[in-house]
């Protein structure tokens, strides 16, 4: 439930931040009769987002069990690509965010046609882009975590964010979010590493991955996952209490540059990033 709450929390979070700073820009130039249609391009990503969402989690339960497990591995290497790049993106952009997002507002009201469209169309591929990297890693976290829990914990991470979104705007209230961002970047890390780990695991049970399989370890007299840490840890970071070689491997193999980038100065980041590509 923690894991879903905390990244729709930041997530939602990013969503409102870009909503309310174009809400805010519209109102301070004298324009704030395009609010209202700026409301339609969120409404419209919203949608988008939860159909997409709720379609690939129907449709995926009737694949017989190698194809789901494939399924279910691709989905967490698609997550785990979507929660580094939300991370080393929000680093990157998190002090020119306000000035692009002026900028395309400006040229979506001075385009040529219609300004209302441009307008939505600007603020729906703003907010569908947080949305859809939402979809990814909750399906990534709900097949590793069954039960309402997860589902309910994304509901009131979102929740929480819209409240903190309106409140924000309305200049209710102030928050450090700089440091909500390092704090809660360096736990989605962690998360992601988790979930590598299990995309590892879900392609040898698909039968694609049989290399390394020998036990790294066997914690399960010491801290089971029938332990109550234990299913916390499982559910949050994707612990095992017996992974194989591969499992671990992995893990680290993702976490350990990931953490060295984090802990890099910003534009020696971005440059170490550029030149790997």
């Amino acid at each position: 439930m923690f894991v879903p709450f905390l990244i729709m929390l930041r997530e939602g979070l990013e969503a409102a931040l870009i909503v309310s700073l174009i809400a805010s820009y519209l109102k301070r130039t004298q324009r704030g009769q395009w609010i209202g249609v700026m409301w339609i391009g969120v409404v419209a990503a919203a949608a988008l987002c939860l159909a997409l969402g709720i379609f690939i989690n129907e449709t995926t339960g009737e694949f017989p069990q190698k194809e789901q497990e494939l399924f279910e591995g691709i989905v967490a290497v698609v997550a785990v690509v979507i929660l580094t790049w939300m991370v080393f993106w929000m680093r990157k952009v998190s002090r020119n965010v306000k000035v692009q997002l002026e900028q395309a507002v400006d040229n979506a009201l001075h385009s040529k046609g219609s300004h209302g469209w441009a307008l939505i169309l600007m603020v729906f591929f703003a907010v569908a882009r947080e949305g859809l990297e939402s979809v990814f890693f909750l399906l990534a976290a709900f097949q590793q975590d069954v039960g309402i829990m997860p589902p309910l914990g994304a509901m009131l991470g979102l929740a929480t964010a819209i409240v903190l979104g309106f409140m924000l705007y309305w200049g209710g209230i102030r928050l450090n979010l700089g440091a909500f961002f390092k704090w809660t970047s360096l736990f989605i890390l962690l998360v992601a590493a988790g979930l590598a780990a299990g995309a590892i695991r879900a392609f040898h049970e698909a039968g694609l991955w049989n290399h390394f399989q020998a036990i790294a370890f066997d914690l399960s007299g010491v801290l089971s996952t029938h332990s109550l840490t234990g299913t916390l840890l499982e559910g949050i970071f994707g612990y095992q209490e017996a992974p194989t070689v591969s499992e671990v491997a992995m893990y680290f193999i993702y976490l350990i540059p990931a953490l060295v980038l984090f802990a890099m100065p910003a534009r020696l980041s971005n440059q170490a990033t550029n030149s790997a590509r």
